[in-house]
C-alpha cells in the first residue's frame, strides 16, 4: 500500500527479559560461513548470538553458553539438523529450536519438523525482518513458557508447604485433642501441660507422680497419642492389681510350663508394645526382684520370657505412675535408687484437685453432661450455693471422687433441672451449724458460705416464730413462698416450722 514501508525495512523490536538486563542468548548452527555472517548481522543488535559451523560445536557452545533459542540449518556434513535438534531436545528441552531449510519437498520437511519437535522452519532466502519477528515470537514463548514452570515450582512447593501445615496442624490438633480431656485452666495445670508439650515429642521416660484420683493415666495416654508413637500401641498395667509371680508373666511372658499352670507360651505387654508405650501404674507397688527386670528392660532394652533362657530386644517408651513419695521409699529400701533415677528421666508432679480448686466449675459442668448423656437426665447445672460447696470440699479423692460424685447426683436427681446443696452427698453438703440462742451474736464459722447459711437460718426462724407461718414469713424476709419453702428444705428446718394456730387452722 502507498505509504507503508517494504516488509524488508519494517523495525522490529528484540524481545526482552522481564527481569534480567541480558539479553537473550541465540545460537546459529550452519556449515557455510556466509549464512552465519548474515545471521549474525540481522540478531546481534537485540541478541547475545553464538555460531558454529557443526552440530557437534553447537553442543559444545550450548554446555558452557546460557542459550534460549537454537537456529539450525537442516543439511550439515557429519550430523544433520534433524539430529542435532533431536540431541538438544532431550538435553536442554527448554530451549526454542528452529530450522533454516531449502526443502522443496515438503513431506520431508514436515518429517523434519515432527522429528526434531522444531518450534518453526524458516525457508531460504529469508526476510530480514520476518525472521526478526519469528525469533521474537519464539523467545516471547520461551519466556511465557519459562514463567509457567517457574509459576509451576512456586505452586507445588506452595502446596508442599501447604501439606506439610496441614500435617503440623492435623499433629496438633490430634495433640490438643488428647490434651484436652485432662480439664482445667488452673495456673498449676498449665504448667503440666507445658511439660507435657514438650516430653510428648521426645521418647524420654517419664515418671508420672500424684495423689489417687489426679489422673495420671490420662497424662500418660495425652503424652503417647501426641508422640511420634501414636500408630503404634499403648498398652496399660496397673502394677498393684497383680501378685509378683503374675506380674512379671504379664510383663515379660513366659514359656510354657514355666509355672503351674503356664500351658501354652505367652507374650508379655513389653514385647506387645513394640515400638509403643507401656504404662506401668503403681510402679512404687512392685517387688525388689521385679524392679531388676525392669531395670534390665531401661538400661539394655532386653526381656527375658519366664521360664526362657533367650532374651529379645524390644523399642518400649516407658511411663510409669506412683502415687508414693519415691524418694521416700528409696531411703526406706523398698524401692532401688538405679531404677527410680532411671524411671525419673522427666517427671511430671500432678497438683491435687485441692490446689486447683479454680478448676472444679469446668470438671464439675463436664461430668455433669457426661452424666447426663448416659443417664437420660436433664441437669442444667449447679446453684451458686451448690457450686461453692464442691468448691470448698477438700476432694480427698481429687478428680475421681468428684466423677463419682456428679454421677451419685445425676442418679438421684429424678426430674430436678439445676442442682442444689440439698442433692449433694452428705460428706460434700457438711452439716450446718445450728443457729446460735443469741440472736444478736455472730456465727463463729470462719466458712463464709456456711456462716451466710447459718444466717439464714436463724432469720428464717425467727420470721416463722414471729409471724406464725411460711406466708407471712417469706413476706417479712422479701422473699416468694416457694423459695423460702425450698430454703426451709435445704437447710434442714422442717422441724422448725410452726404448726397448727389457736385456732385449729393450717398455718401458711
Amino acid at each position: 500500500m502507498d505509504g507503508e514501508a517494504p516488509h524488508s525495512d519494517r523495525v522490529i523490536e528484540g524481545a526482552r527479559r522481564e527481569h534480567d538486563a541480558r539479553p537473550y542468548g541465540v545460537l546459529v548452527v550452519d556449515d557455510e560461513e556466509a549464512i552465519l555472517e548474515s545471521l549474525e548481522l540481522t540478531l546481534c543488535e537485540d541478541y547475545r548470538v553464538f555460531t558454529a559451523r557443526s552440530g557437534a560445536e553447537g553442543l559444545a557452545i550450548l554446555d558452557r553458553e546460557e542459550i534460549a533459542l537454537v537456529i539450525s540449518d537442516q543439511v550439515m556434513p557429519e550430523m544433520s539438523g534433524v539430529d542435532f535438534l533431536e540431541r538438544v531436545r532431550e538435553r536442554w528441552p527448554d530451549v526454542i529450536r528452529m530450522m533454516l531449510t531449502g526443502y522443496a519437498d515438503l513431506g520431508s520437511l514436515i518429517r523434519a519438523i515432527n522429528e526434531g519437535r522444531i518450534y518453526r522452519y524458516v525457508p531460504k532466502p529469508w526476510d530480514p525482518a520476518e525472521l526478526r519477528l519469528n525469533v521474537k515470537r519464539a523467545l516471547e514463548s520461551f519466556e511465557l513458557a519459562r514463567r509457567n514452570r517457574a509459576l509451576a515450582e512456586a505452586l507445588r512447593e506452595a502446596n508442599e508447604r501447604l501439606r506439610a501445615e496441614n500435617l503440623y496442624l492435623r499433629r496438633q490438633v490430634e495433640r490438643r485433642s488428647f490434651f484436652d480431656r485432662i480439664i482445667g485452666s488452673s495456673p498449676a495445670l498449665q504448667r503440666v501441660f507445658e511439660v507435657m508439650e514438650k516430653v510428648a515429642a521426645t521418647d524420654a521416660t517419664v515418671l508420672v507422680s500424684g495423689e489417687t484420683g489426679t489422673g495420671k493415666d490420662l497424662v500418660a495416654r495425652a503424652i503417647h497419642y501426641a508422640g511420634p508413637r501414636r500408630e503404634r500401641p499403648f498398652v496399660a498395667q496397673n502394677c498393684a492389681a497383680l501378685p509378683e509371680t503374675l506380674l512379671e508373666s504379664e510383663l515379660f511372658g513366659h514359656r510354657r510350663g514355666a509355672f503351674t499352670g503356664a500351658h501354652a507360651d505367652k507374650k508379655g505387654l513389653f514385647e506387645v508394645a513394640d515400638g509403643g508405650t507401656i504404662f506401668l501404674d503403681e510402679i512404687g507397688e512392685t517387688h525388689p526382684s521385679l524392679q531388676v527386670r525392669l531395670l534390665r528392660v531401661l538400661q539394655d532394652g532386653e526381656i527375658r520370657p519366664l521360664g526362657s533362657t533367650e532374651t529379645r530386644k524390644v523399642d518400649v517408651r516407658v511411663i510409669a505412675a506412683t502415687n508414693r513419695d519415691l524418694r521416700r521409699e528409696v531411703a526406706a529400701g523398698r524401692f532401688r535408687e538405679d531404677l527410680y533415677y532411671r524411671l525419673r528421666v522427666v517427671e511430671i508432679a500432678l497438683p491435687p484437685l485441692r490446689e486447683r480448686r479454680e478448676d472444679i466449675p469446668l470438671l464439675a459442668h463436664h461430668f455433669l453432661d457426661r452424666a447426663n448423656q448416659r443417664m437420660g437426665r436433664k441437669l442444667e447445672g449447679f446453684t451458686n450455693a451448690a457450686m461453692d460447696r464442691l468448691v470448698a470440699h477438700a476432694w480427698p479423692g481429687n478428680v475421681r471422687e468428684l466423677e463419682n460424685e456428679i454421677e451419685r447426683i445425676a442418679a438421684l436427681a429424678g426430674d430436678e433441672r439445676r442442682v442444689g446443696v440439698e442433692m449433694l452427698s452428705e460428706t460434700v453438703r457438711g452439716r450446718l451449724p445450728e443457729p446460735p440462742a443469741d440472736t444478736e451474736a455472730q456465727p463463729r464459722e470462719w466458712d463464709l458460705n456456711r456462716a451466710v447459711d447459718a444466717l439464714k437460718a436463724r432469720m428464717i426462724v425467727e420470721a416463722l416464730r414471729a409471724t406464725g407461718n411460711k406466708s407471712r414469713a417469706a413476706e417479712k424476709l422479701g422473699i416468694p413462698r416457694q423459695s423460702l419453702q425450698k430454703m426451709i428444705k435445704r437447710l434442714g428446718l422442717e422441724g422448725r416450722e410452726p404448726g397448727r394456730g389457736a385456732t385449729g387452722g393450717r398455718s401458711g
